[in-house]
């Protein structure tokens, strides 16, 4: 490579008033001296051409990415030492399609270019630097894959499928599926326009991904949110594991359930020692699910009439599976099913209420916080079964079977029903 006090503008010879041959211009940046052995043979010519015939040096294939210092600039074609692998030159459409960034350029200024065409007329290797961006680009998102960084996005767009993004001037995709709890749609039955309107929301909104997959040839790049969560959660709390209660706020309330965010109990994050204020590291805020049925022991409806949005609870992690966190309210409350035992056996007739109907039977509320099940068999059909009960109407059963661990309680009508 030219050092920066031999760097110089190219003047142009005699012979070629447009461009300098190559060889006039690779030798006026790299003089030698004739060998014993090349007697007859021009010293220039001599380095010259044992370069660009064979690979002694390395010499580059079509397509590669190479780096040089600009050595001239005249009109619109920029001139590149490669070193011992000869001139390079960027001109043409090349030059026009990044002249923005080109002319910014000054001599002495090293870049990287992709080759393009190995000895041109005048003895050039031909340069783009436009493709050498986006080459480089491709290898820099494959090398982050590698080593399982993270990056920051800013979402530009959104579909019912995902959202949009670039980097480093590459389209890329983020799925829905590959969105954390924090930001994963919270609509009802999977209906496309209201995800779509939710995923709007986001558009703006820098996010911090990983790169799921990258594959330069199908011009494809998926990204994911929720496993940078997901690494975030296993590399900084290791012992956050079902069990745990934590605190935390109602976030969002849907037909299925409710959203809490919260942060970990400092005694699992280790900032409960002592350390400088520099040296505490953030506490990042994590977000889960409190199904509709572990909100409480009663049979719940409307998840909105056990907690509000802003409301500040406790709860218990139930599960961690993936990048999702399942807590539970009900696990802190007194559990009605520890002695039920005691209150019913097998065989017995008991009074409770119809107080909802499925596919696979009728659910009877014998006390608030504890229900039975009529199932769909002892009737036939869901048609029959809704013809023998009311909603909300009383009902003597038969106990048939009791199962504390589970929480179930299979019944059968009563004969005399």
């Amino acid at each position: 490579m030219l050092m920066e006090k031999n760097v110089h503008p190219v003047k142009s010879s005699a012979k070629s008033k447009e461009i300098p041959p190559a060889a006039e211009l690779f030798n006026k940046v790299h003089p030698v001296k004739p060998s014993a052995k090349s007697k007859g043979i021009p010293p220039e010519a001599e380095l010259f051409n044992r370069v660009k015939q064979n690979n002694l040096f390395g010499f580059p294939k079509l397509g590669d990415v190479v780096s040089g210092r600009i050595i001239g600039i005249k009109g619109s074609a920029i001139f590149i030492d490669l070193g011992a692998i000869g001139a390079g030159i960027i001109y043409g459409r090349e030059f026009y399609e990044a002249k923005n960034f080109l002319k910014s350029l000054k001599l002495g200024k090293e870049i990287f270019a992709k080759v393009l065409d190995l000895d041109n007329e005048e003895g050039y290797i031909e340069l783009s630097v436009k493709q050498a961006e986006r080459e480089l680009a491709w290898e820099t998102l494959r090398k982050k894959k590698e080593k399982n960084e993270k990056i920051t996005v800013k979402i530009l767009g959104a579909n019912k499928g995902g959202l949009l993004t670039k980097v480093a001037n590459i389209s890329g995709f983020l799925p829905v599926s590959q969105l954390s709890f924090e930001y994963y749609p919270r609509v009802d039955e999977g209906d496309k326009i209201k995800i779509a309107r939710e995923l709007q929301k986001l558009v703006g909104k820098e996010l911090e991904v990983k790169i799921f997959d990258v594959d330069q040839e199908q011009e494809k790049l998926i990204l994911s949110e929720k496993a940078q969560k997901l690494f975030e959660l296993k590399k900084g709390f290791k012992n956050l594991k079902p069990g745990v209660i934590v605190e935390g706020e109602i976030t969002g309330i849907v037909d299925f359930g409710a959203f809490i965010r919260f942060s970990p109990p400092k005694d699992l994050t280790g900032l409960d020692k002592k350390a400088g204020a520099q040296e505490m590291p953030t506490i990042p805020i994590l977000e889960g699910l409190i199904h509709i049925s572990e909100l409480d022991w009663r049979m719940i409806d409307d998840p909105g009439k056990v907690v509000k949005i802003g409301e500040k609870v406790k709860a218990k992690i139930i599960e961690i599976a993936d990048s999702r966190i399942s807590l539970s309210l009900r696990a802190l409350k007194k559990n009605p099913w520890d002695h039920i035992e005691k209150k019913y056996k097998k065989g017995d007739i008991i009074k409770g209420v119809v107080a909802k109907f499925n596919s696979f039977g009728a659910f009877v509320r014998l006390t608030p916080e504890i229900q039975g099940l009529v199932h769909i068999s002892e009737f036939g059909t869901e048609a029959k079964m809704k013809k023998a009960l009311n909603l909300g109407k009383k009902y003597e059963f038969q106990i048939l079977q009791i199962d504390r661990e589970n929480h179930k309680i299979a019944l059968k009508m009563k004969m005399s029903n």
